[in-house]
């Protein structure tokens, strides 16, 4: 099997390498996530510029329809470099959805927004009582002569302050866990009705909470699919986020590598003793099988398998990541949790990763197809 990226895929990824390396340290970085929406403004538009975020729109859309290892490569990059921009809610998730869904005048008047970063949209589904892997939607939408209303809360909207709309999940009938009766509606951020409150994730990212209090679904915002299309969508954005993951993973051990080599204790480098060299080999095994599960999944793009090879790499890669992260922090001794290595921020995004959506035994349960 030939792994070898395409030219346009190095092309790619060069470019999210050299946005790393002209934008990003560790201090731009903290105050990147300082920002009221939890990153840089100027660099999101720079990522429109430079072409990433139309990257992974379809060419119809005007895009370069990315397959799994274009997205993989990129977002692996991005991991690596602990970027903060929301490239996987905004984009990968709620962007690719929006443009297969939204009827032909309102993906027209926002698409292009949408590809050169001057607009944003999230997507507004998980609610607070459900469960973990299932589906659960109270949020309804009530028909009248003039049009749906929405009324409910999406309480965890992640990337959702600053943006322009929402993709909001409301049922127009049965009960919060039935498929049927589902539909997708867009609601800009100033409609009336709409409340928002602010709040920061682990990772330090910034989320939001929806209160919808009758908010009329304006003409021509009704959206196409339901609970499929958001199911579908979010199999690429776990890939998207297991690449990142893998990414972060590669980063942290590079820099506890090159700490072990240069801190000494009892005269000696830290990195000449056995124990440390047992427990560093383990965690190297580690990444490689989760490279070769990345690679599992990229092959298997655009067959029956591809779904289920992603939730096999997330299963693994969710707690093997935060074990890892743990590792990391443990050899760096109290320095590792401080604000000043990158090695506590990439754990605190691991965190994120490995528990949003929903846990890895929930992916796990749907490698094994019973979930």
């Amino acid at each position: 099997m030939n792994f070898d990226l395409t030219e346009d895929e190095e092309m790619l990824k060069a470019l999210a390498e050299r946005f790393v390396v002209d934008h990003y340290d560790m201090d731009r970085r903290r105050a990147f996530l300082g920002d009221a929406n939890g990153f840089s403004p100027e660099n999101w538009a720079l990522l429109g510029k430079l072409g990433l975020l139309a990257a992974p729109f379809d060419a119809e859309s005007g895009g370069l329809g990315l397959d799994a290892t274009g997205i993989a490569t990129v977002f692996e990059a991005l991991g690596r470099g602990l970027v903060v921009e929301p490239l996987v809610e905004n984009v990968l998730l709620a962007g690719r959805l929006f443009a297969a869904i939204a009827p032909e005048a309102l993906a027209g008047e926002w698409l292009p927004g949408l590809m050169d970063g001057s607009r944003r949209v999230a997507l507004a589904h998980e609610e607070s009582r459900g469960r973990p892997g299932r589906l659960w939607v109270e949020c309804r939408a009530e028909g009248n002569g003039s049009g749906p209303r929405l009324t409910g809360s999406k309480p965890y909207v992640p990337a959702g302050a600053g943006v322009d709309g929402y993709i909001v999940s409301a049922r127009s009938a049965g009960t919060p866990g039935d498929g049927e009766g589902l539909g997708l509606y867009f609601i800009p951020a100033d409609a009336p009705g709409l409340s928002r409150e602010h709040w920061r994730m682990a990772d330090g990212s910034v989320a939001v909470s929806l209160t919808l209090d009758g908010v009329a679904v304006e003409p021509g915002h009704v959206l196409a699919g339901g609970a499929a299309e958001i199911a579908n969508a979010e199999v690429l954005a776990s890939l998207a986020r297991s690449a990142e993951a893998l990414g972060i993973m590669e980063r942290i051990f590079a820099e506890t590598q090159e700490y072990l080599r240069t801190r000494e204790q009892f005269g000696n480098r830290l990195a000449s003793f056995q124990a440390i060299q047992h427990r560093m080999v383990a965690q190297y095994a580690v990444i490689e099988q989760a490279r070769a599960l990345l690679n599992l999944a990229q092959v298997s793009w655009g067959g029956d398998e591809f779904a289920r090879a992603v939730a096999g790499l997330r299963a693994f890669i969710a707690p093997a990541s935060i074990t890892l992260g743990h590792e990391m922090i443990q050899f760096h001794g109290g320095m590792g949790v401080t604000d000043e290595l990158s090695i506590g921020h990439g754990h605190k995004r691991l965190l994120v990763l490995s528990r949003w959506p929903d846990d890895p035994d929930i992916a796990l349960d749907r490698f094994a197809g019973v979930a």
